[in-house]
C-alpha cells in the first residue's frame, strides 16, 4: 500500500551521549506514521589528549541512517531536522571540517577555566546577564579552556548538532534553544551578549549566527541530495537541544506541571512565558533555557541515569553482569535505604570510580560502604534510584517557591520514563501526579516543529508559535511510535 502523495515524509535526527537515532514520519491517507529506522551508539573516547567525541563516526552514522529513510520514502522527503545535547561544539577549519574530534562536556579541562571566567566576570552578573545556571560543562568555560590552552581562539565554532546540520545544507548557525545552554546568550532575546565575550575576551566573531526554532537554513547537498527521494529536501532546525524538543511535545495545557526530561541527565523544570532571573532563582542556580515560541524552560540539571550507567559499566569490568531489567526487578522487593547520596556531587559528574564515589559519600555519613558483588549491586542501584527520586522532589518544590506556581502533575519525557520503579518513587517522594508522555518525545518534538514550519507557522523573532507545534505535538504523541529489533 501506497502512502499518499499529497504529504511528502520527514526525517528527526536525534544525537545522544550514549545512543542516536534516525526516525521516518510518514503520512497514510493523512494520518501520520512514525519508525525508528537506525540507531548507533555513542559514547565519547578518552585519550591522553583527553575526553572527545568521534565526530566523523557520528557523521557515518547520521548519513546511514538517513540513506535507509530515503530508501523507503518512495513519495520523497520534505524536509529533516536535527537535534542532540548542548553545550559541545565543533572548531572548524576554513575548509569546513573539524580542526580536531570535539571535546566532551564531562572533560576535566573546564575544573580550571570556571574559575578563571569567574575572576573576570563575576557567577552573580553572569546570572544577571543570560539566565543561565552556574555549571561548568556550558560552552562559555569549554571556549575559555580553549583560550588558556592556547587554541586559536578566532577559529569559527558551532555546537554538535548543528555542526551535523551544516554538513547537511552548508549553513553554519546556532538555533536559539541550543545556543541559550553556552552561558552566552543574554536572557530572553535571540542574540549573543557582548558584555560576557568582552569580559571574558571570547572572540564574539567566532560565533554562528543565532536562528530562531523553525527556521529552514538551507537544502539537503552533497551525496545525500542526489538520491532520488532527498532531491528537495529542506534542511530546518528544529530546537536543536533534544529537551526543549522534547518539551515541546508534552500534550499540556494550563499552568500546574513541570517536567522531567528522564535520559543521560535529568532535566527537571516547568513552562514559563518570561525569564525569572530573580535573587532566589540565581541562589538555586535554576536556568532560564530558550523554550520554542518564545517561552523559556526554567529548569535545573540533574545527575541522571548517567551515573547507574557508569557503575554498570564498572561491574560488567569486574565480571559482575545485569541487565537494568533484572535490577529494577530486583530493586522493587528491597527497603528504602537509611542513607540517601547526593547525585549532583561534582565527583560524581566526572567518569570513573563511580561505587567508590558513592562509598565515599556514604562513610562521610556514617554509612557503612557498600560491596559491588552479586548480591550487592541491586542495593547500590536501589540507592541510586531513591536518591534520584529525592533530588527530583526536592528540585519540585524549589520551583514551586521560585516560579510562584502550585504544581499538581509532572511528565516525566525520554527514555528514563520506562523506568517504572523510579517513576513511582518520584511520585510518592514529590507528591505530584506523574503523567508519562511519549518515550521518543524528543522525535516528536522535532517532527511537530519541522511539521509547524513547513505549514507556514512563524512568529516574527520567535520562531514557530508554541501553539502550532503544540497542535502536532498532540496528534503524534496520540500514536505509536515503531522501534525495529535492528534499530534498537
Amino acid at each position: 500500500m501506497e502512502p499518499m502523495k499529497k504529504r511528502k515524509a520527514l526525517i528527526a535526527v536525534d544525537l545522544g551521549a550514549q545512543s542516536c537515532r534516525v526516525s521516518l514520519l510518514r503520512f497514510w491517507y493523512d494520518e501520520p506514521a512514525v519508525d525508528v529506522v537506525h540507531r548507533f551508539s555513542n559514547a565519547p573516547v578518552s585519550s591522553a589528549r583527553g575526553l572527545h567525541w568521534n565526530i566523523e563516526e557520528i557523521w557515518e552514522g547520521v548519513q546511514a541512517g538517513v540513506r535507509k529513510c530515503a530508501a523507503l520514502a518512495t513519495e520523497g522527503v520534505a524536509s529533516i531536522g536535527i537535534d542532540g545535547w548542548a553545550v559541545d561544539y565543533v572548531r572548524m577549519h576554513e575548509s569546513g571540517y573539524p580542526e580536531a574530534d570535539p571535546f566532551c562536556y564531562r572533560d576535566v579541562r573546564t575544573e580550571r577555566s570556571e574559575s578563571e571566567v569567574h575572576a573576570l566576570i563575576s557567577p552573580e552578573r553572569l546570572y544577571e546577564l543570560t539566565g543561565t545556571q552556574i555549571l561548568r560543562i556550558n560552552t562559555i568555560y569549554q571556549l575559555f579552556a580553549d583560550k588558556l590552552a592556547g587554541k586559536g581562539e578566532a577559529t569559527p565554532w558551532v555546537n554538535l548538532p548543528e555542526y551535523i546540520t551544516y554538513r547537511l545544507c552548508g549553513s553554519v548557525v546556532a538555533e536559539y534553544t541550543n545556543a541559550t545552554h553556552s552561558g552566552l546568550v543574554a536572557v530572553g532575546v535571540h542574540r549573543w551578549s557582548k558584555e560576557v565575550f568582552d569580559s571574558t575576551g571570547l572572540d564574539l566573531t567566532a560565533a554562528p549566527r543565532i536562528v530562531a526554532s523553525g527556521t529552514t537554513v538551507g537544502h539537503l547537498r552533497g551525496d545525500l541530495s542526489e538520491l532520488s527521494a532527498l532531491q528537495e529536501t529542506k534542511v530546518i532546525v528544529p530546537a536543536c537541544h533534544d529537551t526543549a524538543s522534547a518539551i515541546a511535545a508534552i500534550p499540556a495545557t494550563g499552568n500546574d506541571w513541570a517536567f522531567i526530561s528522564s535520559g543521560t541527565w535529568s532535566l527537571v523544570g516547568t513552562v514559563l512565558d518570561a525569564p525569572c532571573v530573580t535573587d532566589e532563582a540565581r541562589a538555586q542556580n535554576f536556568t532560564n533555557l530558550g523554550g520554542v515560541g518564545g517561552k523559556i524552560c526554567f529548569l535545573k540539571n540533574v545527575n541522571g541515569m548517567w551515573l547507574l550507567r557508569q557503575c554498570m559499566d564498572e561491574w560488567e569490568a569486574n565480571g559482575v553482569v545485569w541487565k537494568l531489567e533484572d535490577l529494577l526487578r530486583e530493586c522493587q522487593s528491597l527497603a528504602p535505604p537509611t542513607h540517601l547520596i547526593d547525585v549532583d556531587s561534582p565527583d560524581l559528574m566526572v567518569p570513573g570510580a563511580a561505587v567508590a564515589k558513592i562509598n565515599a559519600q556514604l562513610t562521610s555519613a556514617g554509612a557503612n560502604p557498600l560491596v559491588a558483588d552479586s548480591l550487592g549491586v541491586p542495593i547500590i542501584a536501589n540507592l541510586i534510584f531513591h536518591s534520584l527520586a529525592e533530588r527530583y522532589a526536592t528540585v519540585l518544590r524549589s520551583i514551586e517557591a521560585t516560579a510562584k506556581k502550585k504544581l499538581r502533575r509532572v511528565f516525566i519525557v525520554g527514555g528514563g520514563n520506562k523506568n517504572l520503579l523510579l517513576n513511582r518513587l518520584t511520585r510518592e517522594k514529590s507528591g505530584l501526579d506523574v503523567v508519562l508522555s511519549s518515550s521518543e518525545s524528543t522525535t516528536i518534538g522535532n517532527f511537530a516543529i519541522q511539521l509547524a514550519a513547513l505549514d507556514g507557522e512563524w512568529a516574527p523573532g520567535i520562531g514557530v508559535p508554541a501553539d502550532a507545534v503544540a497542535k502536532w505535538a498532540h496528534r503524534l504523541t496520540s500514536i505509536s511510535i515503531a522501534i525495529p529489533a535492528t534499530a534498537r
